[in-house]
Formats: C-alpha cells, structure tokens, sequence
C-alpha cells in the first residue's frame, strides 16, 4: 500500500485517476437505469431487453472505432463530440414518449457514442509514471473501477425505485457530463496527442496479445456476468442477499488487485490468475447458501482485478503510442461481447435448470479463459523487469513534463 501511496503523490495520477473514474461513473448505472425505464413505461422486460441490447451492440461497435479516431483528431475533440451526443441521447429515452423501435434506435446512438474515456486514459498513463510505477498503475486502474460496480447499481436502483426512472436517467446525464468534463479538461488530455496510426483499420489485432487480451478479457468478463445473473436468479430482486453477495465479489477483486498489483508479470501470469477466478467459482456449484457463496466469490474475485491488470499491460507493451487506443477499444468491445454471452448462457441454464446452471456457466467460462492463457503462453510477452510502455512512434510525440 506505500507503493500505491507513492504512485498516487506522482504529479497527475490521482487527479486523472478520479476525473476518469468519475466520467465512467455512469458505465455502472446506464444498463440497469434503461432496463428499469423502458420497463416501467411499457410494461414490458422483453421490451426493455431489445433497448439494452440496442445499447451493447452500439457500445461494442462503437469501441475501436471512436478510440482510433482520437489519434486523427484529438482526445478532446472525440471525447467532447461523443459526450455531448450520448448525453442528449439519454435525454432524449428519458423525456420523449416513443414506441419501441424509436427507443432502441435511441439505445443504440447513446452506445456508440459512449465516451472512450477508458481507452483514452490508458493511453495516457505511460506517459505519467515510469517504468517501473506503470505495471502497479494499471493494477491500481483495475482495482478502483471495481468501486463503480459497487456503488453505482445501488445508487442508480434506488433513485429510479424511490424518486423515478426519469430521474435515475436525468442523474447519470448529470454526472456524464460533470465527470467528462473533468476528464476533459485535465492537463494531461490536452499534454498527451496520439499520433495517427499509418496501419489500417484492425490491424493490431494482428498481434498476439492483443487478440490474446482481448479473447482473455471475453473469457473473464463472461464469468462475471454469469455470475451476476446467478446470484439475481438466486437471491430474487427483493431481498439484500444479491447486492451483499456481489458487493462481496467486487470487493474482493479490489482487495486481489491491491494486494497483488506488485508481482511482476510473466507469461503464466494470466493463467495464474484466472485459476484462482476458475477455483473460487468451481466452489460456489457445492452450495447456495448466502454465506458459501459470499466466502467462494471472494476468493474468485482476488483473481480478477489482477487478471485485468495483465490485460491492459501486455496491450500496452505490445503496440506502438500511435495503436494503444485503438488497442484498448478492441479489448473494451471483447469484454461487452463476453458480458452480453455470459449473461445470455447463464440465462438459458438458469431456465434449464435453476440458478446453479449460471454457475456452471461462469465456471466454464473462467475455466476456458485459463486454458487458453495455458495453451498460448508464448504469446503473452515477459514483462518481469520489463518496461511495459508501448513502443515509440517515429514521428515527435508531445508528452508531459
């Protein structure tokens, strides 16, 4: 924790670290702030799924391709553009009074124009921290976000169920644009330019771990979903059980992230880390009891906000400045896509079955994430006493001092 303490005294870090963490604030309350809305006013789940699906589709597309155009006009400038239309967007499925198919288009144009603060802020970060400080940065990265899947669903749940979902939807419009523009307006976006990438479109793919970040990212996020759709199955909507058992979960990726952000990164790293995600999970399918699942999802948790952080280290060391963005956009769209697929599996299962087929679901994922880290380790680079900057441009690059 004293190293963390010195990481955050670094010039800039805490101040970047809480405008982002404040601008991706509403990542945690938009799905379930829409799914609540389109409900109440149409009487319809199976409605308001279409919407939220509308909303994915659009966020995964939107990923690479509002990353990479950073690089062409700026961060501000892309960042601002997709602030200003995802915000009116939401407005727009809050106030207006719309059949279904206008709702879903309306899903769709916030998704894409989700602001790419996480690309954005990763892509900065090596140009804030030396060498040796960025591994333990991006663990610190994984390990905060995870205070955003804890507050925010409980913030959002209880505006929209005891002041209105209107008002739920106005709040996260609120802090939209209060946290981007902090973010926005912060030194270091305007420090930092991304030079324009001379490779085509998707091309960094062509990259072992940047594919191998992003099928990991798929696998894991995958599991979680499905975990989250086990413990609702489990618990029911009304009681506390669900938020407590997940609460649980979270806080125990930030207490692996924290505890472990140090270790350096070798190629079993990954493997590793999603066996400890893959063992905690096996362990929850022996009992549904709330204090067994509360003890078993903690220990899987440990494992996640460490496997994160191997993610966006081995992206980082493995592009060149002028990529990263772009990079972090694939690897965002892998985890939508494997967030949509988990809870899609789970859902089946639990329908099958009962809840404990989500599990299932989870453990399969978290156990096919860690066959792939096993079966393609050379892929993954060696960052033990590595630098895990991304490779310089030939061109200047303007950076802070």
């Amino acid at each position: 924790m004293a190293g963390y303490g010195d990481l955050l005294r670094t010039r800039g870090v805490a101040r970047i670290m809480a405008a982002q963490l404040t601008a991706r604030f509403p990542n945690g309350m938009t799905s379930l702030a829409v799914l609540l809305h389109i409900e109440h006013v149409t009487g319809s789940y199976g409605a308001a799924g279409l919407v939220l699906a509308a909303t994915s589709i659009g966020q995964a597309v939107a990923g690479p391709v509002t990353s990479r155009w950073m690089g062409r006009w700026g961060m501000r400038r892309v960042l601002t553009l997709t602030l200003i239309v995802c915000a009116a967007a939401i407005a727009a499925l809050a106030l207006l009074d719309l059949p279904v198919p206008g709702y879903m288009a309306l899903g769709l144009l916030a998704g894409l124009a989700t602001p790419p603060v996480q690309s954005a802020v990763r892509t900065i970060y090596p140009k804030m921290v030396t060498s040796k400080q960025l591994t333990p940065l991006f663990s610190l990265d994984a390990s905060l976000q995870e205070i955003i899947w804890i507050v925010a669903p409980v913030v959002i749940t209880f505006v929209a169920t005891q002041v209105g979902t209107v008002q739920a939807l106005l709040l996260i419009i609120v802090i939209l644009i209060g946290g981007g523009a902090w973010f926005i307006l912060s030194p270091e976006v305007g420090r930092v330019r991304i030079p324009r990438s001379r490779r085509g479109f998707g091309r960094v793919l062509a990259k072992p771990p940047v594919i191998l970040a992003t099928v990991s990212g798929f696998l894991l996020i995958g599991a979680c979903s499905a975990v989250e759709a086990g413990v609702v199955a489990t618990f029911g909507h009304g009681g506390a059980e669900a938020g407590i058992v997940l609460a649980v979960f979270a806080i125990g990726s930030l207490t692996g992230g924290l505890s472990f952000g140090h270790i350096p990164m070798g190629p079993w790293a990954m493997a590793r880390r999603l066996g400890i995600v893959a063992g905690g999970l096996a362990l929850t399918m022996i009992s549904l009891d709330m204090w067994w699942l509360s003890g078993t999802l903690f220990l899987a948790g440990i494992g996640i906000a460490p496997a994160l952080a191997v993610i966006f280290a081995i992206t980082s060391a493995s592009v060149r400045f002028s990529e990263t963005a772009e990079a972090y956009g694939w690897v965002g769209t892998g985890q939508l896509i494997g967030a949509a697929a988990g809870s899609a599996v789970a859902g089946l299962l639990i329908d099958a079955g009962g809840p404990s087929g989500a599990y299932v679901a989870a453990t399969a994922f978290a156990v096919a994430g860690v066959a792939v880290a096993a079966a393609f380790v050379r892929g993954f680079p060696d960052l033990r006493g590595r630098d895990a900057s991304p490779a310089p441009d030939t061109e200047p690059v303007r950076t802070i001092t």
